[in-house]
């Protein structure tokens, strides 16, 4: 599964996209611990204290942010899905 990553969190996976062999049928919340998983330093920029998904952070499966997906982050996604993650973003 390829995951696009933006901003300041493209250093921390050492590219733009990044590529993760994940099995089927998994969440968006199960795709989030794995990223987390395979890079720690990401837990800061993502989770809050509770383990719960920054409200600034967002993931995007085909242009929806998942907290709106029917399913929210429970959501099931697949390989073919474009991911996108964005870190808070500010500016005037």
């Amino acid at each position: 599964m390829k995951i696009n990553f933006y901003a300041t969190l493209r250093p921390i996976v050492g590219g733009r996209t990044v590529e993760l062999d994940l099995p089927p049928g998994v969440t968006v919340r199960e795709l989030v611990d794995a990223l987390v998983e395979r890079w720690p330093p990401l837990r800061q920029q993502l989770l809050d204290a509770d383990g719960e998904l920054y409200r600034h952070v967002h993931v995007f499966v085909n242009g929806r942010d998942a907290p709106f997906l029917a399913d929210g982050m429970q959501s099931v996604i697949t390989a073919s899905d474009t991911i996108d993650v964005f870190p808070a973003v500010a500016g005037g």
